[in-house]
């Protein structure tokens, strides 16, 4: 599945008990459509997302950024500190697109290489 939305904040890295690192951020996605009377209506999904491939890509994932995010959807439920059911969107992310946006510019060979975790040789020796 792929959303596309801009991260409510930046991105952080968490550490788990076993050791492994996970990054989390948050994605905002608008929708918009006509209701039965002719008027636009807008709406927004927020969805928490984790990315556990490699930590580096925290460095681009800024506030603001429209990104294309390749993953899958799970639900979640809990009670509040307050007594109040919630419920909330989490998305595992498996592959990050940034497209525009965001507080801090990277270059795109940058950005690849922070996405795939692979970095690219521009100077091969043949």
């Amino acid at each position: 599945m792929n959303i596309t939305g801009r991260l409510t904040r930046d991105a952080e890295v968490r550490t788990t008990s076993n050791g492994k690192q996970v990054v989390n951020f948050s994605v905002a996605v608008n929708d918009s459509y006509k209701n039965k009377q002719g008027e636009r209506v807008e709406q927004t999904a927020f969805f928490d997302c984790s990315y556990w491939i490699t930590p580096n890509v925290v460095k681009m994932l800024t506030k603001g950024l429209l990104v294309e995010l390749t993953g899958r959807v799970s639900t979640r439920a809990w009670v509040s500190k307050d007594g109040e059911p919630k419920a909330g969107l989490n998305f595992h992310t498996s592959n990050i697109k940034p497209l525009a946006g965001g507080r801090r510019s990277e270059t795109p060979q940058a950005t690849t290489e922070l996405n795939t975790g692979n970095t690219q040789e521009d100077d091969l020796p043949f």
